[in-house]
């Protein structure tokens, strides 16, 4: 049985009946374990016990905020059918052959997901943000073209699992629809939502539990002084008052941080994680590294440097081993995904913003193909998929390892842009690839900024690929023995 499925059965089984939590949930986190790591002998004995790490982490979290009453057992019961059946499992069982019939189309599996940003308006004017505070000019996707692309997911892709980002999902209005709506018409999907949680009144978080397809993963940048700091006086207690609204609806909830050179000391301290996953109850967490996207030094002085990147890499580590925090790291935590999950790989997503640019990755800005252009012409995502830069990008992935999880290279180095930036403008971006915006135009022609992604690479490839080595790598003998 796998995983995914004994989590939909159990599950259910331990939100009813507290006298057996115990016992099952000691049950299942066995039964994961001799799944992930003692039956599967292709995938890297280390990786797989990541992943373990993980999937443990994961349960242990939603079982002791359900026995403090901050899961509702209906919300359970919802996820372990949206989530896990309609999602993890239908992915890999696909019993209505809509992935099935995508290959034999196309000759390749669809993505997993997509992520979308269908507003660009906000109710915040956080330093350094993409996203505009103006809810009027603000460009957003119109709830056609949403729902067509949505419908593509669901209907061609097989897939049951959308990650809406922003802007604020919650200031999305068009056609009389809300973001809401779209939960609503979609009840048999999943959706991961990243919100300020400014939004998220008492009445908005009974909503969303009603529903019981939704997630959301509100955004901090460490506590009040650094929150408010970035986003604005009085965000953080806003923000603890939609833990608060979101605990007493039982519907459970994750933190998103990302790191940077002014905050990433705070993010190496146990205090950070206790606050937020044991005080305040998210079940889980997203951290991420600041990209820098944009020219001049200043940029860089936010940059996690490699040292410290790495420092943060042993953080995650611990804090799923040890302290049993479900927390992953989008770049540092590649391990669980086998590497880059960009560029519509089976397993991976692509993403779509509020201008209806289809990009491989919320960090990889540049685009060819835009939805608009592609339904005009009676196309949708599925086209877009083979662009040559989307191709390029998957050819770099299957190299690297997807096509070779018994022995991949560096997993520990799995981003295409941020970590092999070199390779990323020689052998990925094509010459009609176009930025997201002007930003990302412009570093294209930066020679400085070229030369700095690239120091940082080859330093971070000095550091990680000893550790690579030691401690994941398998041996090309004890391949060829588990081979025989």
């Amino acid at each position: 049985m796998r995983p995914q499925q004994m989590f939909s059965r159990v599950i259910p089984t331990i939100a009813t009946f507290p006298p057996s939590r115990k016992f099952l949930t000691k049950l299942l986190d066995k039964q994961i374990y001799q799944a992930v790591v003692q039956r599967n002998h292709r995938h890297l004995p280390q990786v797989q016990q990541r992943k373990y790490q993980f999937m443990s982490s994961m349960l242990h979290a939603s079982v002791e905020n359900l026995r403090k009453g901050y899961i509702s057992k209906d919300v359970v019961r919802r996820l372990a059918e949206v989530l896990v059946d309609n999602s993890f499992i239908a992915s890999v069982e696909d019993p209505q052959g809509k992935r099935k019939s995508f290959y034999e189309q196309y000759g390749k599996h669809p993505p997993n997901f997509v992520v979308i940003s269908p507003t660009q308006a906000c109710n915040l004017n956080c330093t350094g943000c993409y996203a505009s505070s103006s809810k009027e000019t603000s460009p957003k996707l119109p709830w056609s073209t949403l729902v067509k692309m949505v419908d593509e997911v669901h209907d061609k892709f097989g897939s049951r699992f959308v990650t809406i980002s922003g802007g604020e999902p919650f200031l999305y209005k068009s056609e009389g629809k809300t973001i809401l709506d779209l939960f609503e018409k979609y009840d048999d999907m999943f959706f991961l939502m990243y919100t300020n949680g400014t939004l998220i009144t008492s009445e908005m978080a009974k909503k969303l539990a009603k529903l019981g397809n939704v997630t959301p993963a509100i955004s901090v940048e460490g506590f009040e002084k650094e929150t408010d700091e970035r986003r604005g006086k009085g965000t953080f207690s806003r923000i603890l008052k939609a833990f608060e609204n979101l605990r007493n609806a039982g519907l459970p909830f994750a933190v998103s941080a990302t790191a940077t050179s002014k905050n990433k000391d705070l993010m190496l301290t146990d205090e950070f994680y206790d606050y937020f996953l044991e005080e305040q109850a998210a079940t889980f967490m997203w951290l991420f590294q600041f990209m820098p996207i944009g020219r001049g030094r200043e940029v860089f002085d936010l940059v996690v440097q490699p040292q410290d990147r790495l420092k943060l890499y042993h953080k995650w580590e611990y804090l799923i081993s040890e302290k049993h925090y479900c927390v992953a790291d989008f770049w540092n935590s590649g391990l669980l995904t086998d590497g880059c999950i960009a560029y519509g790989r089976q397993g991976g997503y692509i993403y779509i913003d509020w201008n209806g640019n289809i990009m491989p990755c919320v960090f990889v800005p540049y685009y060819v193909d835009n939805i608009y252009e592609l339904h005009k012409q009676g196309k949708g995502l599925s086209e877009a998929l083979f662009s040559k830069f989307m191709k390029n990008g998957r050819k770099w992935q299957d190299d690297y390892g997807w096509e070779n999880v018994t022995n991949p290279d560096n997993w520990l180095m799995p981003c295409s842009i941020r970590d092999h930036y070199e390779n990323f403008r020689k052998n990925i971006l094509t010459d009609d690839a176009k930025g997201e915006d002007s930003e990302a135009e412009a570093i294209l022609l930066d020679e400085d900024y070229y030369r700095m992604m690239k120091a940082y690479d080859d330093k971070l490839e000095r550091l990680t690929k000893p550790i690579w080595d030691k401690y994941f790598a398998r041996k090309p003998e004890k391949a060829f023995e588990k081979a025989l």
